[in-house]
């Protein structure tokens, strides 16, 4: 026998919308009492020690690393929060939860990196967006033009749409705050060992993969959510759609295609990493406005995905109360 357990899903929603709440009023957290900070000191400790001149020790031990810092995060919180909901009630549960939960993305965030570089570029003062860009991605700035250095923060909010949002969302709706802890740690042992180099190809290939996985289906649905928030805001949808269609899949990694693609659709843009991939139709225009449009849409596909995914799996989540 089965039951709809109604204060559940209460207290799930409010978890979700306080997070949410904070994230936008108070942004990130700061770095020394940032849980993805300790997460990446961890994976520090632990790559030292996983080394070996055995490549199959090495992979063995990267996967043990990756299981055993997923589970020092998610236990805990996973431990707390059954506490406080059981021994203090929901509304200790609620705040914490959403404190904790917030940890896990950031929407105003990206915010905070990209306007300064459409500031800059306002002002014509490219050396001013160039200081901003490795705060987002790995490209030499300085090799950058104007309109190099706005795909590149176009393209990086499309992208982190996925595993800066959604992906934690995604997480959060099936297996609550542990679950969105978990996946933080996967994507940030990608962003530190998930590389095909003599360093890490042994030691992250296990994170690399599962970081693939953990993304697979969340970054599908965001880049299809990116479509509806282009329809909602007077973009171009229709193009979104076609460029998602036909790009989605020239892009080295499976899933950053997608959204990348439906966002240069769009914003009627090319996104280009020289050497990499190019994305999307030139119509002969780029500026530093697509930076706020592009932060737009993703603060929107966020919203969407919390209305059409988050909310109704938490509805759906049953308990057993009888055989």
């Amino acid at each position: 026998m089965f039951a709809f357990d109604l204060s559940w899903f209460i207290d799930s929603v409010f978890i979700f919308t306080l997070a949410v709440l904070i994230d936008l009023v108070v942004g990130e957290y700061p770095d020394r009492i940032h849980p993805t900070v300790a997460i990446g000191k961890l994976i520090l400790f632990f790559k030292k020690r996983a080394k070996s001149p055995n490549p199959r020790i090495e992979k063995v031990n990267g996967i043990l690393m990756a299981i055993a810092i997923m589970l020092i995060f998610a236990l805990p919180v996973g431990a707390l929060l059954f506490g406080l909901r059981f021994y203090f009630g929901s509304i200790p549960y609620i705040i914490v939860g959403a404190i904790l939960f917030k940890a896990t993305f950031a929407i105003s965030g990206m915010g905070q990196y990209t306007k300064p570089i459409a500031t800059a570029l306002k002002k014509r003062d490219l050396d001013g967006a160039r200081k901003w860009l490795p705060y987002i991605v790995r490209r030499d700035p300085n090799s950058l033009n104007e309109r190099q250095i706005v795909s590149a923060a176009v393209e990086s909010i499309a992208e982190s749409t996925t595993d800066g949002i959604t992906a934690p969302f995604f997480f959060y709706a099936f297996f609550g705050v542990p679950g969105a802890f978990a996946y933080r740690v996967i994507n940030t042992l990608d962003s530190m060992v998930g590389y095909k180099t003599v360093e890490f190809r042994n030691i992250g290939w296990f994170s690399a993969k599962m970081d693939t996985l953990t993304n697979w289906l969340p970054a599908r649905i965001t880049a299809y959510l990116m479509v509806a928030s282009a329809f909602l805001l007077g973009e171009n949808w229709r193009e979104a759609w076609s460029v998602l269609q036909r790009d989605k899949h020239k892009t080295s990694s499976p899933n950053a295609g997608f959204t990348i693609s439906a966002m240069a659709g769009a914003l009627c843009i090319q996104l280009e990493k020289q050497g990499s991939y190019c994305l999307g139709d030139d119509h002969g225009h780029i500026s530093h406005e697509d930076i706020g449009k592009a932060l737009r849409m993703m603060t929107l596909t966020a919203v969407l995905f919390g209305l059409v995914l988050v909310l109704p799996v938490a509805a759906l989540r049953i308990y057993t109360v009888g055989l």
